[in-house]
């Protein structure tokens, strides 16, 4: 279907077709939720961003937080730190 809108000169509405790979974020999405269940650290940022935003959203966040500290881990090494994550 063609982008029927324009802004400023550029064509709006096409940019949006594939959003990364849908294993990935739903192994990530399943990664949040066991650890939201069991670490009292991420339950507590997770509750906090409940009381101010959707329940999925603050899901997503929690597995978004997740993978950017797995890439960190894959690139430089070490080991996994939740407070440096969730703080």
């Amino acid at each position: 279907m063609p982008a029927l809108r324009f802004s400023n000169g550029k064509k709006k509405g096409t940019g949006n077709r594939k959003c990364g790979n849908r294993y990935l974020a739903w192994a990530w999405m399943e990664a949040a939720n066991f650890a939201i269940r069991f670490d009292s650290d991420i339950k507590r940022w997770y509750q906090r961003n409940t009381a101010k935003k959707p329940r999925l959203v603050a899901l997503k966040a929690v597995a978004h937080k997740l993978a950017r500290a797995g890439y960190h881990l894959l690139r430089d090494g070490g080991t996994f730190d939740v407070h440096r994550a969730f703080a």
